[in-house]
């Protein structure tokens, strides 16, 4: 049976062009040109993956995909933006999209984009699979080995972070990961795995983000056969199927309270209960979780359960942003040019001077997500044998800086030249940071001369080395 695909946008062009390439390549194809009419199509029709654009009439992409995913749980989201909404498009991953493809539409682009994402389509069995036979395995997790799927960076943070994943790995210590969206917190939660004891079971990876608050105890636990509305067949939960080996909870801090609840009772017994069970079989696994927002703070809020956050966190290790390493840059680039060359079939050698100063030079709001998807495209793009600055997009070739500064700021001011230098002090700052502290980039974004960018730093105690 074909794959069903929704295309949602309000460009009639892009749709019949997608709908004729799409339905060539054996894809069942429907259109929708509102965020209302696609969401009445998808209550009553099944949806393999929807293809949504990010700006629709009536709505935008995030709203979109919430209700996408309420209303079908299972069905993959692919957004569709303009560059200049990447970082939003970043956090539609985080809430759910598989994948991010920007404008102009390449046809071999998306489809890759949506072949892969129909791959990654998660089918546990409905009955509990044999178990791996644990015996002493004959195979060792070299660091080559590793290696081949994993890249590490040159930068002093990436060595600390190997050196960290090569301590944590012999132990069954729960790790906390933190870090931007896009930064590699999965990636680090396998490399603790594969280098442990435990790599020949199952690494099971959720993102508590997309998980439905009325499915997450279900998805997480299992349920029996007519436990609830709908439950026709027993299902085996994520922490049975990872039995033995790792589970990797991802947004972790997106929880519901009561499933936080469910959690900490499994942490603290080590016993699984099944939706509608009477009895609790016993679980052994590692739990590594992970989070872009800082749990501590949330745990002393009240948002994240105080108690679930210290039997989760025996050691964290923190993510450093792209940006702020930019000796890895040329690394990563590196690696995924690899990676697009074997995916899209194409022999690029690398990357010529000016691109790669580009490279090095954009903020990266979406981290290395966002680096493994301008490279892909770069390689679709060019044409030679090396990657140019044209095959970037408009963003990284001409950065636009918002210094806007933050309208979430509490602070309190008698008289209008005190707000006026808070304005002026976090502009500073935020130019600072986006062009990782070059102070005469800054002088040139803030159209001031670097004098006087001396001068107000000096001013307003603005230091570099804090």
């Amino acid at each position: 049976m074909k794959e069903k695909i929704l295309v949602i946008d309000d460009d009639t062009d892009i749709c019949m062009l997608l709908k004729k390439y799409l339905s060539k390549n054996g894809y069942e194809v429907e259109l929708a040109y509102t965020g209302k009419s696609a969401l009445n199509y998808i209550e009553s029709n099944e949806v393999d993956l929807a293809l949504c654009d990010f700006r629709l009439p009536d709505m935008d992409g995030t709203e979109a995909l919430k209700s996408i995913k309420s209303i079908r749980p299972n069905t993959k989201v692919i957004i569709i933006t303009g560059y200049s909404d990447v970082k939003t498009a970043v956090q539609c991953i985080k809430m759910g999209a598989v994948e991010y493809v920007t404008k102009p539409i390449f046809h071999e682009e998306i489809l890759h984009a949506i072949k892969k994402a129909l791959l990654t389509k998660e089918e546990i069995p409905a009955e509990k699979p044999s178990a791996p036979t644990k015996t002493k395995s004959t195979k060792k997790n070299t660091p080559n080995t590793i290696n081949r799927e994993f890249v590490t960076g040159t930068s002093a943070q990436s060595k600390r972070i190997e050196q960290l994943t090569n301590l944590l790995a012999p132990t069954d210590m729960s790790v906390v990961i933190q870090g931007e969206s896009g930064t590699g917190k999965e990636f680090i939660a396998k490399s603790i795995h594969q280098k442990s004891k435990r790599a020949e079971y199952p690494f099971v990876a959720i993102d508590c983000g997309a998980l439905p608050k009325e499915l997450a105890a279900s998805e997480l636990f299992g349920h029996i056969k007519g436990s609830f509305t709908g439950a026709v067949n027993n299902k085996v939960g994520h922490f049975e199927y990872a039995n033995g080996g790792t589970i990797f909870l991802d947004e972790i801090g997106n929880l519901s309270y009561d499933n936080q609840v469910k959690l900490l009772r499994v942490l603290q017994e080590r016993k699984v209960r099944k939706i509608g069970d009477n009895k609790d079989f016993d679980i052994d696994v590692r739990i590594i979780a992970a989070s872009n927002e800082d749990l501590t703070a949330a745990s002393k809020e009240g948002k994240f359960r105080e108690d679930l956050f210290y039997r989760l966190n025996e050691f964290m290790v923190d993510l450093s942003p792209l940006r702020e390493r930019k000796e890895d840059i040329e690394v990563y680039a590196k690696h995924f040019l690899n990676i697009a060359n074997e995916e899209l079939e194409k022999s690029i050698k690398g990357f010529e001077k000016t691109a790669l100063y580009k490279l090095k030079n954009y903020y990266w709001h979406g981290n290395l997500r966002e680096l493994k998807n301008v490279i892909k495209r770069a390689v679709l793009l060019s044409p030679g044998e090396y990657i140019e600055e044209i095959a970037l997009p408009a963003e990284i070739i001409s950065p636009t800086y918002d210094f806007t500064p933050d309208e979430s700021d509490e602070e309190t001011f008698s008289d209008l030249k005190s707000v006026a230098e808070a304005a002026e002090r976090k502009a500073i700052i935020k130019v600072l940071e986006q062009v990782g502290y070059n102070k005469t980039k800054a002088a040139n974004v803030l159209q001031i001369d670097r004098k006087t960018l001396y001068n107000k730093m000096e001013s307003y105690q603005i230091d570099l080395k804090n």
